[in-house]
């Protein structure tokens, strides 16, 4: 299932990862640059609410990750958040952008690690949203998360995913790519750990995280906190997994922090 994205402005094109991967990414707007990274085996147009609250006076830029939407498979055993973290690399240079805000939504979030870690001087504000330095490092998630994201389909996952009218915003899993590249998305998440790498990150850092999200436990976000220097925390009550991707005051945050404002 795939949502359109709200705008008639954004412009297609592509990049090539370093293994001669074709990204497909799209831009719109002039202004401040800010890359949008999208979660698990999810296309680019799970991000078309936000991008409305995100858009006033900046460039967006939003891709699909390899295997997923428009963009090319790359080799099979290669599927891992770092090597995203290179595609993005390689996005950003084909849209000759030296330097962005970065918001990276739950395996976004933890591409968007290894971006900010690797290459520092590309990252100019960074929020990390539902996010997690990998799965062995806090509280697995509930049983109800799991049975809906392992059913795989967008009504059941929009149930523990969305805080605001689930079956509204079920439209926004804009689950992509064949069986097997949802395969290594999930492997790529789950192999995921930037634990020990985490000091590297220097761009001032919001950490956002839903108090009641079950897909990954708030304690993550804490730990985030505690090894990511100088980070901000943000947990929001009563709110789940899609906090910047439903819009609301979660994307009024994030929007917030990367223009240096106040909370």
């Amino acid at each position: 299932m795939s949502a359109a994205m709200p705008r008639a402005d954004w412009a297609r094109a592509d990049a090539v990862a370093p293994d001669g991967t074709p990204i497909a990414y799209w831009t719109s707007g002039e202004g401040d640059p800010l890359l949008l990274i999208a979660g698990q085996a999810v296309d680019h147009t799970s991000w078309c609410v936000a991008a409305e609250l995100l858009q006033p006076g900046r460039r967006l830029i939003t891709f699909d990750h390899r295997g997923i939407g428009e963009s090319g498979l790359g080799a099979p055993g290669r599927y891992d958040t770092r090597l995203f973290a290179e595609d993005v690399v390689a996005v950003l240079d084909h849209a000759g952008v030296e330097r962005a805000d970065v918001i990276g939504h739950s395996l976004g979030g933890r591409v968007a690690q290894w971006l900010a870690a690797d290459a520092p001087t590309r990252v100019r504000r960074l929020v990390l949203a539902s996010t997690s330095a990998g799965d062995a490092h806090g509280a697995s998630r509930s049983p109800a998360a799991d049975v809906a994201l392992r059913s795989g389909q967008p009504s059941r996952i929009a149930e523990v995913f969305f805080t605001r009218d689930p079956a509204w915003f079920a439209h926004l899993l804009a689950i992509g790519g064949d069986p097997n590249a949802r395969g290594r998305h999930f492997r790529a998440s789950r192999r995921h750990d930037s634990l020990a790498e985490l000091h590297r990150i220097v761009a001032p850092t919001l950490i956002l995280h839903g108090a009641a999200d079950e897909i990954a436990p708030v304690d993550h976000a804490r730990l985030l906190h505690d090894r990511i220097a100088d980070a901000e925390l943000a947990i929001l009550p009563g709110a789940r997994h899609g906090i910047v991707l439903e819009g609301g005051h979660g994307a009024l945050l994030a929007d917030r922090f990367l223009r240096g404002l106040p909370a």
